[in-house]
């Protein structure tokens, strides 16, 4: 069949071991282990041609789903033996759902695999290499929570058919593709069987629907209060997790449909960040605003410090928001450093230091700590 997947064995394939895979990109994707593992697993797997299960990743919103999907294009493209190998691409769900709209979703996700794929190979490349990239690609879908099949009590008709179309391509051997008039034109059967899925989404009101479940819903009674002693209190409290407590069930009532998630083999839950994970990112994050803040004050002669107890005084606050995740820390240090951006010699004289304590940090935040609003409106969330 034309673009079928290699079936070179194994060891003909030979593909990075998933501790290997685990080390890089959990060197950008902080505090998300089970999710590094499982990406690595898997992505271990596709790149030796075996078939690997299809991913879902959950998480509230900067807790790491997108940047682990550029942590794995990264890795890819940084070795020239999974680059030759890999095609990789992301949609947003929203764009699938709108293909619905013309009736060719399914087709919208093989042409930008084949385009991708072109630009890897080159435009010389002959057409049989071209599907043979397609047919194991890697596609990300981000914010699939966006498909569902309803929102409230109305149907969502693109998302519906949204996920049919994703159905299609991830169960099917043999799938009908139209070639663009570049690669002759023409239809082509794609077996499609060997593209891994990975799909991340936020699941924005999933946390409060299941915590309802089990406290005022059918299984009213099935979380227990824990006595907690902490600075010489006790106090009960209600300790919900996520993980513990989803089932598939809950997401069907969301609005995805069974035989969409029977086809992704792994349901990893990102969890969310804590202190500890907040000043990992600010102080180790690729992407860390603090990072960003050392450039900008640099480009200005100065050098810019911050204790270490100034850092955790700024996790402490990003954590009162958790469902901004990560994102909250580039608010709140924005809060800080503002000010002293805004003239830089007011502060620190050119080939001088910056020095931002924690008396500093606490003079901006005010007096918010820990325990603050973070805490969830009815139950300690983790």
């Amino acid at each position: 069949m034309i673009g079928a997947m290699s079936t070179l064995p194994t060891a003909a394939r030979t593909a990075p071991t998933p501790a290997a895979i685990a080390q890089a990109l959990g060197r950008r994707v902080l505090g998300q282990t089970e999710a590094v593992r499982e990406m690595a697993v898997a992505l271990a797997k596709h790149l030796g041609g075996v078939h690997t299960g299809n991913i879902l990743l959950i998480g509230s919103s900067g807790t790491g789903k997108t940047t682990l999907m550029r942590a794995v294009e990264s890795f890819l493209e940084a070795d020239p033996g999974t680059a030759a190998r890999s095609t990789v691409v992301r949609f947003h769900a929203k764009v699938l759902a709108e293909a619905t709209e013309e009736g060719r979703p399914g087709e919208v996700v093989l042409r930008r695999l084949l385009e991708r794929a072109r630009e890897k190979l080159g435009a010389e490349a002959p057409l049989e290499a071209l599907l043979e990239r397609v047919s194991g690609g890697l596609v990300f879908v981000d914010e699939v929570d966006k498909i569902r099949s309803h929102v409230g009590d109305e149907l969502h008709a693109a998302g519906i058919r949204a996920q049919e179309a994703l159905l299609t391509l991830i169960e099917n051997e043999s799938v009908p593709f139209e070639l663009p008039e570049w690669a002759g034109g023409g239809v082509v059967p794609i077996d499609s069987s060997g593209i891994l899925f990975v799909a991340a989404g936020a699941f924005e009101g999933l946390y409060d629907s299941v915590f309802d479940r089990v406290t005022i819903g059918r299984d009213k009674g099935a979380l227990q209060a824990v006595t907690v002693v902490e600075g010489g209190e006790v106090r009960e409290e209600l300790q919900f997790h996520l993980r513990d407590w989803l089932r598939y069930d809950d997401l069907f009532e969301y609005g995805m449909s069974p035989q969409f998630l029977a086809r992704f083999d792994a349901v990893v839950l990102l969890a969310d960040l804590g202190v500890e994970e907040l000043t990992r990112i600010f102080v180790e994050g690729a992407d860390s605003s603090l990072e960003t803040a050392r450039e900008y004050f640099a480009s200005q002669g100065l050098e810019l410090a911050i204790s270490p107890a100034a850092v955790r005084r700024i996790a402490r606050e990003a954590a009162r928001q958790p469902r901004l995740g990560a994102r909250a820390l580039k608010e709140v240090f924005r809060r800080v450093i503002r000010d002293y951006e805004f003239d830089p010699s007011k502060v620190a004289a050119p080939g001088g230091a910056l020095l931002i304590d924690e008396p500093e940090v606490e003079k901006v935040l005010g007096g918010g700590g820990p325990g603050g609003a973070g805490q969830g409106k009815r139950a300690l969330r983790r």
